[in-house]
């Protein structure tokens, strides 16, 4: 649907109206026609597709991390992939170890090697208790004494690799390497190293996806939903818009700033986005298709047409 270039316009005859309009213009007692012109433009009416959108702003974060701790004190040794040591931003698998604590204390602390002996023991002399009571030569109370002893030596052989095992430290999920080895300065721990329990040896965490954390306030609270479709926005990379939805809203209302978090889980194939960006995300609501819509220009332009249309011929 089109207008036309052209122009439109209509003659005022001599009159009391046009002799006062002419009247600074053209000589006293002459009569002229005056013509107005007004400039019409041409836009194209097509159809687009309109959103009710909300914008707002959010910090990213990783939907969850697993920090592996010191249960023993002893030695670190990171583990090396590759021919080189496990480095922050390496991807590992779960059920990967990341370092192991060694030394003397672990060892004795495990007692593994005692441990085992004892167990393998009492398993060969519950074995033969029990062909000797078959036979009717050793009352019950003797076997049950032997089978006790034996559950106590297992007992205490799965305590000791438990113990081992607890020095190992294992990813429970995939994802990516956040934090390694650092002191409370942040330096590089080396290999053999002392530390101590409850000391951070590494973090591990999955980026994608991410979750930015947005605030909603005011009538935007009644508009946003679970699944609601959501574009994420990084500076850094211009126009690009990450893809993303609401995964869950807060069950209540923050009483300081009186505003509801929303969690927005935004997709991040390519690990571009990093947990601590700040980004512009936008909730897209209701959505139109095929509506009829003209350049905004269009609207613009004629409002200026119309203004100029409405001076005098003289008006500079």
């Amino acid at each position: 649907m089109k207008n036309i270039h052209g122009y439109t316009g209509r003659k005022l005859g001599a009159g009391v109206l046009a002799a006062a309009l002419l009247a600074g213009c053209t000589p006293e007692g002459a009569q002229q026609d005056v013509e107005f012109r007004v400039p019409v433009a041409v836009e194209e009416v097509g159809v687009a597709t309109l959103e009710d959108r909300i914008v707002t702003t959010g910090t990213l974060r990783a939907p969850e991390v697993v920090t592996l701790t010191v249960l023993d004190n002893g030695v670190l040794a990171i583990n090396r992939v590759d021919g080189r040591r496990l480095a922050e931003g390496d991807t590992v698998k779960a059920g990967d170890e990341i370092a192991r604590i060694v030394g003397e204390d672990v060892r004795i602390a495990a007692r593994l090697d005692a441990a085992q002996r004892a167990y393998d023991a009492a398993r060969t002399e519950l074995d033969a208790t029990r062909e000797i009571f078959a036979r009717g030569l050793i009352p019950k109370t003797t076997l049950d004494s032997m089978e006790s002893k034996y559950e106590t030596a297992k007992i205490d052989f799965e305590r000791s690799r438990r113990t081992e095992d607890r020095n190992r430290m294992i990813t429970p999920i995939a994802g990516v390497v956040l934090k390694l080895a650092r002191d409370t300065d942040g330096q590089l721990l080396a290999n053999g190293q002392l530390v101590n329990v409850g000391q951070v040896v590494a973090q591990i965490a999955p980026l994608d996806p991410l979750i930015a954390d947005v605030d909603l306030i005011g009538d935007d609270v009644a508009l946003v939903r679970v699944g609601l479709e959501a574009r994420a926005r990084y500076h850094a990379w211009g126009d690009t818009l990450f893809a993303g939805k609401v995964l869950r809203l807060a069950p209540t209302v923050d009483q300081r700033t009186r505003a509801l978090r929303a969690e927005v889980e935004i997709e991040n194939a390519e690990q571009r986005l990093r947990p601590g960006m700040f980004v512009e995300v936008t909730l897209i609501g209701e959505r139109r298709e095929n509506v009829p819509v003209v350049p905004r220009i269009a609207v613009a332009g004629a409002s200026s047409s119309c203004s100029r249309a409405s001076a005098s011929p003289c008006a500079k």
